[in-house]
């Protein structure tokens, strides 16, 4: 294991440990290696676009949208070969949550959750993707 020492001014010094307080980090070791591992998973996400990924897309959508609830689903069914599993919960009277696992190239991913989110009646979507390595 390397050591190396990191210089911060006071004022993110003291942000950095509030930082490590509200996630729970035992110390700032471990709060450093998750910062690190996060960014280069996210920089290699954005440059190296056939990699493989797994990702999660969580949209809320109104389901009494016109056609709505049909248009996900042929998007589902489009993409068959990428969305593993789907979770529904029905969050009150009008709005639905989904939660669909995605495993696939990296672009294919993108591409199904840009068509998904950008579809009229969905209210909010996020995608979160993971790279992953080649053994």
């Amino acid at each position: 294991m390397e050591r190396f020492t990191v210089s911060l001014e006071d004022e993110l010094a003291e942000e950095f440990e509030s930082f490590i307080a509200r996630k729970g980090y035992k110390n700032r070791s471990e709060a450093i290696r998750d910062l690190i591992r996060g960014k280069l998973n996210q920089e290699r996400v954005e440059t190296e676009p056939d990699s493989e990924s797994v990702g999660c897309l969580s949209y809320v959508y109104d389901h009494h949208e016109r056609d709505l609830a049909r248009r996900l689903t042929d998007r589902h069914h489009g993409h068959h070969d990428i969305s593993l599993s789907t979770l529904h919960v029905h969050l009150n009277h009008d709005r639905c949550l989904e939660s669909v696992v995605l495993k696939g190239k990296t672009p294919d991913i993108q591409a199904f959750a840009d068509g998904v989110i950008s579809q009229p009646g969905v209210l909010h979507g996020r995608l979160f993707m993971v790279p992953m390595k080649e053994e």
